[in-house]
């Protein structure tokens, strides 16, 4: 291992999803970004909330139902989706779902 890179080369071998509830892993986490692996069992929700940094979301396994600010969505393996700070977000798994969260962090303007 090395301080200049991670490398896993299938990271859906990494996810677990809990038979009920969500499951969150950090697979990387430093002063700039936070990478959060997620699994969720079928129907389970995070509710709406904001965030103050930039995020993305990369769906890697089920379907859920997505709310970013007043629009409601669909995602399935594949969705990609691009967050700006403090947009109003939630998640709903249709079915089991893992996805990738990567928390983008900005430095403060001077």
């Amino acid at each position: 291992m090395t301080d200049q890179y991670k490398f896993i080369q299938d990271i859906r071998e990494q996810a677990r999803v809990p038979e009920n509830g969500i499951l969150s892993q950090t697979i990387h986490g430093d002063d700039k970004t936070r990478i959060i692996l997620f699994g969720f069992a079928a129907g389970q929700e995070l509710t709406a909330h904001t965030a103050p940094y930039p995020a993305t979301l990369t769906f890697l396994k089920g379907e859920a139902s997505l709310q970013l600010g007043s629009d409601q969505r669909e995602a399935s393996e594949g969705t990609f989706v691009y967050m700006a700070p403090y947009l109003e977000h939630g998640i709903k798994a249709k079915t089991d779902v893992v996805m990738l969260l990567t928390m983008i962090k900005q430095r403060e303007a001077k």
